[in-house]
């Protein structure tokens, strides 16, 4: 990939055909696993005539869609009361979906902008955003997947099978910085 540059109210970036399909591959399996999650919302009468949508009360079992969906509400995990177990469930059911639309939606500008063959990527600022919140995301997943920890190693052991994705982790780590500083130049 060539480094993102600024140019005027842009930013643009060369992505290699492989780099295009891993990038997209990538946020096309992040956008499948939300657009489930948000069909797992209970089907709300009240929600039909008012719009206003509910999602699960319940938190995601899969550790990638908990890291992305974390709890609204910070219970005691010594001792959570009931009180509390209803304020999360609350919380999670009315904010769940609009988390989950902003997720898709970035994702979605990710798709759009980056076209299957690679080539020149040119963003506008809000697209950049966009990219930005969905390089978070697509990170946050694989570094939940790898178990990613500040103490794990830049290099694992070639008989590590998690070796080859932890450098697709690195990769999306650099092409994030450097988009935050083509955008902060």
């Amino acid at each position: 990939m060539k480094n993102w540059r600024r140019k005027g109210a842009r930013v643009h970036a060369g992505f290699e055909q492989q780099e295009a399909a891993v990038l997209r591959g990538l946020v096309r399996q992040l956008d499948d696993m939300l657009r489930a999650r948000s069909e797992e919302a209970p089907q709300d009468e009240l929600a039909e005539l008012t719009g206003i949508r509910t999602g699960p009360s319940e938190s995601p079992n899969d550790p990638v869609l908990s890291r992305l969906l974390p709890d609204f509400h910070k219970l005691d995990p010594d001792n959570p009361s009931r009180e509390d177990l209803d304020s999360a469930a609350a919380l999670r059911s009315l904010h769940e979906p609009t988390v989950l639309d902003a997720k898709v939606g970035v994702a979605a500008v990710v798709l759009k902008t980056l076209r299957p063959e690679g080539g020149e990527v040119k963003l506008s600022f809000e697209e950049a955003d966009a990219w930005l919140s969905a390089l978070n995301d697509v990170r946050l997943a694989l570094g939940t997947a790898l178990d990613v920890t500040d103490d794990m190693p830049d290099d694992l052991p070639e008989d590590d099978p998690r070796a080859p994705h932890l450098g697709v982790y690195h990769w999306l780590t650099w092409v994030q910085e450097s988009l935050v500083q083509a955008l902060t130049d």
